[in-house]
């Protein structure tokens, strides 16, 4: 808890509200297809164009998804020419996964083990390919 000229912030509750809005991003399918897609063309990125056509997506409503991830922090994007280039978030990503870690292993270090152990393995598995 901080305070700050006499008001209390609760930096947990405040952490809690942006990992749910985050979340709330991902919670919808063309999302959530979208972010995995960004994320197995790092680090180059994808144009949104290209996003719209390898989901079958019209151009204007992916546009709309493009841009709630982009306000959640699951994407950025910078100008290329014309087009407008995507990037998943990485950061963003190890974040959000490690306040989940944090927050409801709650010091409990076996409670969290599996966790690591199944993140591990998935980084073994990308090595093995």
């Amino acid at each position: 808890m901080i305070v700050i000229f006499g008001y209390v912030h609760n930096t947990r509750h405040m952490e809690i509200k942006n990992v749910t809005a985050s979340f709330s991003a991902l919670s919808q399918e063309t999302r959530l297809e979208a972010f995995r897609l960004l994320v197995r063309h790092e680090p180059e990125g994808l144009p949104a164009g290209e996003i719209a056509r390898q989901l079958a997506v019209p151009h204007n409503t992916m546009s709309t998804h493009l841009s709630v991830l982009a306000r959640a922090g699951w994407v950025n994007s910078h100008r290329q020419s014309r087009s407008i280039i995507y990037r998943a978030n990485l950061e963003h990503m190890q974040q959000t996964l490690s306040f989940l870690i944090r927050d409801c292993c709650a010091g409990h270090p076996e409670v969290c083990e599996p966790l690591f152990t199944a993140f591990t393995d998935c980084s073994l598995d990308t090595e093995k390919e």
